[in-house]
C-alpha cells in the first residue's frame, strides 16, 4: 500500500518526455532535445524542441487566457501562487534529484534553489492584494489617479545554471500580477527549469494557457522578443546574448529586463581574520562550481595579508571532493558541458601564460574541474578581466583604499560586491565608490532573497527588476492615468 504522506512524483508518468507544455503536453515543432546528465553522460530522456511558430501560437493562446486571468478575483491569483509554493516544498526531494542530475547541483545548493523558489511564490502571492494605484492632485473638478495594470503576455528566458530560481523569480510575480507567461528554459535544464514548473502550476490550479513552456534555441528567444502579443521580456543570461535581446526589444518598442553576467570582486581589508576571510571567499567562488552570475571572480586582498590569504584559500579548497552530486556527497559537481569546461580551462591556461601561477587545481577529469586558485595574477590576465563562470579564484593584492576602489570599479560589469572589514564605516565608504547593483559588507558576493530587489549595472544588466514588491510591480505592469468626472465639461467649441 502506498504511503499517503509521500507525494506522487510530478514527472513520474513520463508524459513530459519529448514534449513542450502548452496547457497539456504536446509535440514541439522542432522535434526533441536530448536530456543528458553532465556527471555521467547518461541520457535522462528527451525534452520537446519548440519553433518560432510554436511561440506565435502560444502567444495567441496566452493573450486570450490573460484577459480572464486579469479580471479574476485577486484572491484566486494569490491562492494559485501560494499553492505553487506549497507544491515546491512538498516535492523538494524530487526537484533536488533533477537539479543534481540535470544541472550538476550539489544537494545543499538544491536545497537553496527549492527554498528560494518557494519563497518567490509566497512573496508573489502577496502582490495581487497590493495597492495598485494612487490618487493624484488635479486642477480640474475630477477624480484623478494612476493605476497599475497587467502588461499582458510576458516572455521569460532563463539560463541553465540556477534553473529554478532564475525562472520562477520572473514567472511567479508576472502571473500574480495578472499576466500570462511563456517560459523558454535552456534546453540543457528544461526538466528542472521547465517541465517541473509546468506540473507545479497545473497542480496549483492555474487556468490553461496562462503558463507555457517552450524549450528552444536562439530562434525561439528571438521569436519571443519580436512577437507582438508579448509586451515584456525578462531575460537572464550572458551579456553578449542580453545585448542582442535588448537591441531587438528596443526595435519593437517593448521592455526588456536584462540580468546579465558579472565579474564580481571580493575586497579583503587587512583588519580581518584571514582564515575566516578565506572561507568566505571560497564559498563565493566555488559554490556550484562557480557557475553563478554573482560568483566571486576577483579576490582583491591587501598586500600585507595577500600571500597568507592565497595560501589559506588554496589549502581550504585543494581537498574539496569533486564528483557526481546525485550519487555521492561532494562539494563541487560537474560543469554543465564540454564547451563550458574548455572555456574555463582556456581562461586558466592563458592566464598562466600571462604570468599567473596555479596555487592549486587547474586540472580536470571529464566535466569535473578541480577548484583552482591563481596567484601573481596580472591585471590583463583573461581570468581576471573576463567572467569565468567556473571554479577559479584569481587573487590580486592592493596597497590602499584608493587603489582597491579603482581596481574593483575597473570592470565592464557591476553586479555584486563583497567587502570584508572590521571597520564597517570604511566598508560603507568604499561601497559608494564602486558601481554595483548588490553590495554585501562582511559577506561574499552570492546572495539572493525573494524580498530583495536584484540586478546589476553597466554590462551586468538594466538594474534591479526582480525581487521585492515595488520592483516586481514596476517590471510586470503598465501605468495608466485615469480621470473621472461627474458630468460632461463645457468647452469653448
Amino acid at each position: 500500500m502506498a504511503d499517503p504522506t509521500t507525494p506522487t512524483a510530478l514527472l513520474a508518468d513520463g508524459a513530459w518526455q519529448g514534449k513542450v507544455w502548452t496547457g497539456s503536453w504536446t509535440d514541439g515543432g522542432g522535434g526533441t532535445y536530448p536530456a543528458v546528465e553532465p556527471a555521467t553522460g547518461e541520457s535522462l530522456g528527451a525534452v520537446g524542441k519548440a519553433t518560432p511558430q510554436d511561440v506565435h501560437e502560444a502567444a495567441e493562446r496566452a493573450a486570450v487566457a490573460q484577459r480572464a486571468w486579469a479580471a479574476a478575483p485577486y484572491e484566486l491569483r494569490a491562492a494559485v501562487l501560494r499553492g505553487a509554493g506549497d507544491l515546491l516544498t512538498l516535492h523538494a526531494e524530487e526537484i533536488k534529484d533533477w537539479l543534481a542530475r540535470e544541472s550538476g547541483a550539489i544537494r545543499p545548493f538544491g536545497d537553496f534553489q527549492v527554498h528560494t523558489s518557494a519563497q518567490e511564490c509566497y512573496e508573489a502571492a502577496a502582490l495581487p492584494s497590493h495597492p495598485y494605484g494612487e490618487l493624484l492632485r488635479t486642477g480640474a473638478p475630477r477624480l484623478s489617479f494612476a493605476r497599475r495594470l497587467p502588461a499582458g503576455v510576458v516572455g521569460v528566458i532563463a539560463p541553465f545554471n540556477v534553473p529554478t530560481i532564475l525562472a520562477i523569480r520572473a514567472v511567479a510575480p508576472a502571473l500574480a500580477l495578472g499576466n500570462a507567461v511563456i517560459l523558454k528554459p535552456d534546453p540543457r535544464t528544461a526538466i528542472s527549469g521547465g517541465a517541473m514548473f509546468a506540473r507545479i502550476f497545473a497542480e496549483a490550479g492555474l487556468p490553461e494557457g496562462l503558463f507555457q513552456v517552450l524549450p528552444g534555441g536562439a530562434d525561439v528567444g528571438e521569436a519571443l522578443v519580436v512577437e507582438p502579443a508579448v509586451r515584456v521580456i525578462a531575460f537572464t543570461g550572458s551579456t553578449r546574448a542580453g545585448r542582442a535581446v535588448g537591441a531587438l526589444a528596443g526595435q519593437h518598442l517593448k521592455r526588456a529586463h536584462l540580468e546579465l553576467g558579472g565579474n564580481s570582486a571580493l575586497i579583503v581589508l587587512p583588519d580581518v581574520d584571514v582564515t575566516k576571510a578565506a572561507s568566505v571567499g571560497a564559498w563565493g567562488t566555488f559554490t556550484h562550481s562557480g557557475q553563478i552570475c554573482m560568483a566571486t571572480s576577483r579576490h582583491l586582498v591587501h598586500a600585507s595579508i595577500a600571500e597568507e590569504y592565497t595560501a589559506t584559500l588554496a589549502e581550504k579548497v585543494s581537498g574539496l571532493p569533486v564528483g557526481d552530486p546525485y550519487r555521492s556527497q561532494v562539494a563541487l559537481g560537474p560543469l554543465i558541458d564540454a564547451g563550458q569546461r574548455d572555456r574555463v580551462h582556456g581562461l586558466v591556461t592563458s592566464s598562466v601564460s600571462s604570468g599567473a601561477t596555479v596555487r592549486t587545481g587547474g586540472t580536470f577529469e571529464g566535466l569535473f574541474y578541480r577548484p583552482t586558485v591563481l596567484g601573481d595574477v596580472p591585471l590583463d590576465a583573461p581570468a581576471y578581466r573576463e567572467e569565468i563562470f567556473g571554479p577559479v579564484a584569481p587573487v590580486v593584492p592592493f596597497n590602499s583604499l584608493d587603489e582597491v576602489a579603482a581596481l574593483a570599479a575597473d570592470s565592464d560589469y557591476g553586479l555584486s560586491l563583497g567587502i570584508l572589514t572590521g571597520n564597517i564605516q570604511a566598508g560603507l565608504d568604499l561601497a559608494e565608490r564602486i558601481p554595483s547593483g548588490l553590495v554585501h559588507i562582511n559577506d561574499q558576493t552570492v546572495n539572493d532573497e525573494a524580498t530583495a530587489p536584484f540586478g546589476g549595472v553597466a554590462s551586468s544588466g538594466t538594474g534591479s527588476r526582480h525581487g521585492g514588491a515595488q520592483a516586481n510591480i514596476e517590471a510586470f505592469t503598465e501605468t495608466q492615468w485615469l480621470t473621472l468626472r461627474g458630468d460632461l465639461p463645457i468647452y469653448p467649441f
